[in-house]
């Protein structure tokens, strides 16, 4: 049977819920485990760094790029996994008994490629599977013996099939210390359980990059709320001269913290995904209670969850400002737009008073015109019959101006009127020009 085609990206999702899976572990077994923070050049520098381990130890990786790949390179065991915002590596050696993180499966590697790999070490983790020498465990003992000194965090995981116990303190050597008591787990099981308490420091640590963003911005968010107080105060009782200097005070404002939400919004948000993630890992451990111990719930909510809040408080405060911002400033546009509606009122009324003197200082000058016109017209008039009074013509120049003076007026007035008109555009309806 041929089916339909296939959705380009069918195999894709449907493998991902297969991406990343743990490692079979079986005690006695040791893990050695890297968190790099990378920027999208340094993710790609590290899958090269992972190509060039393996080429050193005769294996070939595949060619490409991927998201995640193991192989079994000899002396040890590679995990490595590439995530949004850091990536990972996990070496897996074997077969050892005693103190579990004596001799830590990084050892196995070469000390050139370690120092070298890409990216700020966020997270860097031994993790031990063992079995218990017997059959009663002691917190107090085991933290003396492995955690230096500290009481560890623990509780029984998977229905009781392993103990698991961290101090989540990072230890003389960098690293911090993660141990599994193995009682009756699978290979499968164990695996799934030290990656989940890996992934719970990491995504723990992850989460907390967001606390010294939400301490930093305590102080803007202080100074901005101070200074839109005192702008709002400002508004009460500003007049209309006062308004455009406010206004831009307050667009100032309303940017700078546009700014810093659109520096500090991702963090926020992937804070808040990476301490979901972080519970459900924990959720996952299927924690029973060791008496004595705190569980991993416990110690992760009593100091992650004041973290988380005080990040989710800050978010909540800028939002929160950046709306009452949003609303003063269109609070005062409308009155900016206010007073500006008035002052054009206030300047066409003024224009229209002008135009009202221009016109009647018009009609004045149009009569001067005429006047000119007529003087001078006339006075040519009378010139012109002077001349031909004294070429013999019966010609009385007194007269003759006389008689052409109402004709010189009247020529002169109606041209002055069909100028001024010709010049205002205007016409009547026959396309003459209008009076």
């Amino acid at each position: 049977m041929k089916l339909p085609a296939d959705h380009p990206r069918r195999i894709e999702l449907n493998d991902e819920v297969h991406a990343r899976p743990p490692e079979p572990l079986s005690a006695p077994t040791r893990v050695s485990y890297l968190a790099l923070l990378c920027d999208a050049a340094q993710r790609d520098a590290g899958w090269s760094a992972v190509r060039d381990l393996c080429r050193r130890h005769g294996v070939e990786p595949p060619a490409g790029s991927v998201m995640h790949y193991s192989a079994d390179l000899g002396p040890f065991r590679l995990k490595w996994e590439r995530h949004t915002e850091f990536v990972r590596y996990m070496f897996i050696v074997g077969g050892e008994t005693g103190d579990p993180f004596a001799n830590p499966a990084i050892a196995a590697l070469p000390g050139d490629w370690v120092a070298a790999l890409p990216g700020q070490l966020i997270v860097a983790a031994h993790a031990a599977l063992i079995r218990p020498d017997s059959g009663t465990i002691d917190p107090q003992v085991i933290g003396a013996r492995w955690f230096g000194g500290n009481m560890p965090v623990g509780a029984a995981v998977s229905g009781g099939a392993a103990t698991a116990m961290t101090d989540f303190r990072v230890h003389g050597d960098g690293f911090s210390r993660h141990l599994l008591l193995d009682h009756a787990t699978t290979p499968w099981q164990a695996g799934r359980v030290i990656q989940r308490l890996l992934e719970i420091d990491t995504y723990r640590i992850m989460a907390l990059l967001a606390l010294p963003v939400a301490r930093e911005s305590g102080g803007f968010l202080t100074e901005a709320g101070q200074e839109l107080a005192r702008i709002t105060a400002a508004l009460v009782h500003a007049d209309a001269a006062g308004e455009p200097g406010l206004l831009d005070r307050l667009t100032r404002l309303e940017a700078e913290i546009e700014n810093r939400q659109s520096e500090t919004r991702y963090r926020f948000s992937a804070s808040d995904a990476y301490y979901e993630l972080v519970r459900q890992r924990i959720d996952e451990l299927r924690e029973q209670r060791i008496q004595g111990l705190q569980t991993f719930r416990e110690f992760t909510e009593r100091r992650l969850a004041p973290a988380m809040n005080t990040c989710r408080s800050a978010a909540a405060r800028q939002e929160s400002l950046s709306q009452r911002v949003a609303r003063a400033t269109r609070l005062l546009s409308t009155r900016v737009d206010l007073t500006r509606e008035r002052q054009n009122q206030a300047l066409l009324e003024s224009m229209d008073r002008r135009a009202s003197l221009q016109l009647r200082l018009q009609s004045t000058v149009e009569g001067l015109s005429v006047a000119a016109v007529t003087y001078y017209v006339v006075s040519l008039i009378g010139h012109a019959a002077e001349a031909l009074h004294e070429a013999g013509f019966a010609v009385r120049p007194v007269l003759a101006m006389g008689i052409s003076i109402p004709v010189v007026v009247a020529i002169a007035g109606f041209g002055v009127h069909r100028i001024r008109h010709a010049v205002s555009g205007k016409r009547d309806p026959d396309g003459g020009l209008a009076a």
